[in-house]
């Protein structure tokens, strides 16, 4: 379910999410940066990976890298607990591991007009993804994100998304003031 609800914390988190994003975007990756929190700390951070040289790999997404982070280094956690912090809105793949993850609050900088998948209706999949309990917080600081999705597509040397619908849409964006 989507909430319109984001708080200083949040903004705190996305933060550090925006970080990682930027440490992607200048090893000439797509600036998806993500960190998984409880209340008051990173238990999990890392980011997109596998697009900056030839063919794009497209399982290395920030929020799958970090999950990985999180089940090596925070087993034992009560993900329930926890919240996924990322720039980018999850694609389909990432959504559906973080409903299976038990991860109980999503939040989101910028919308993945092209792939998405927070938006699904889950009602007619199977009760393991169905009945997954999750808060979605879309737009938290998505300001500061479109603006490093901007220097990506607008890169000469990015040719991940050139052209798409994607890279159309967030060039076709105003950056408020």
């Amino acid at each position: 379910m989507k909430s319109e609800v984001g708080g200083e914390k949040d903004t705190q988190f996305m933060s550090a999410a925006l970080e990682m994003a930027e440490v992607a975007l200048a090893q000439g990756d797509f600036p998806v940066g993500c960190v998984v929190a409880d209340d008051s700390v990173i238990v999990a951070r890392d980011r997109r990976t596998g697009t900056a040289d030839g063919p794009p790999n497209e399982i290395d997404h920030a929020e799958i890298n970090t999950l990985r982070s999180l089940y090596a280094d925070a087993p034992d956690v009560d993900r329930a607990q926890l919240t996924l912090y990322c720039t980018m809105e999850p694609c389909l793949m990432c959504f559906a591991a973080i409903l299976l993850s038990g991860i109980g609050r999503v939040v989101y900088a910028y919308e993945d007009v092209m792939g998405g998948g927070t938006g699904c209706d889950r009602s007619s999949l199977p009760p393991l993804y169905r009945n997954a309990q999750i808060t979605v917080i879309p737009g938290v600081m998505r300001n500061e994100s479109l603006v490093l999705f901007q220097r990506f597509f607008a890169g000469s040397g990015n040719a991940y998304w050139a052209d798409s619908l994607l890279s159309r849409y967030t060039l076709d964006q105003a950056v408020a003031p």
